[in-house]
């Protein structure tokens, strides 16, 4: 069974179904978690803020990277509580990513909400790595001590992928 690490209130576990959803991306398209069933794993990885240190540092890394996340048969999907616009304006700051970040805007953090990903009073997201398997059940789960801590341990994550292909 994969790591879990659940602090900070997450309440979805390893071993439940991934709550399914609908987001457009920075491109306006909308993507579909469920959409991924039966052909990819899936990391949807919360963060708090655009245009923030850590947040700037970690979406970056899941780019330089996404060839060995496409190894592994995993599709990125980045989710912020932020307009389209904002994000765009980030990922051109950042020199672009290459996978799509989810706008979770209207209806406002709706879907943070529902991974219990927000934080309510002070309004933003919650830095949390799920990993969704092909049949939608969630693998792993980490979520940081503090929110200004450093993205999520990519060694873990990776070897919670690694893990899946077996």
């Amino acid at each position: 069974m994969a790591k879990e690490i659940v602090q900070g209130g997450v309440r979805l576990k390893v071993g439940e179904e991934a709550p399914d959803f609908t987001l457009p991306a920075q491109d306006g398209k909308k993507i579909r978690l469920s959409d991924y069933r039966g052909k990819k794993n899936v990391m949807l990885a919360f963060y708090p803020q655009d245009f923030t240190p850590v947040c700037s540092h970690q979406l970056p890394s899941y780019s330089k990277q996404i060839k060995k996340f496409e190894e592994l048969n995993t599709q990125v999907l980045a989710i912020g509580v932020a307009s389209i616009p904002v994000h765009n304006a980030w990922i051109e700051s950042l020199g672009g990513l290459n996978f799509p970040l989810l706008a979770d805007w209207v209806p406002f953090a709706e879907v943070s909400k529902k991974y219990d990903a927000f934080i309510e009073k002070i309004g933003f997201g919650k830095r949390v790595i799920f990993i969704v398997d092909k049949e939608g059940i969630i693998q792993y789960v980490d979520v940081p001590f503090e929110l200004n801590e450093g993205p999520p341990n990519e060694e873990e994550i990776f070897k919670a992928l690694e893990k899946l292909q077996n």
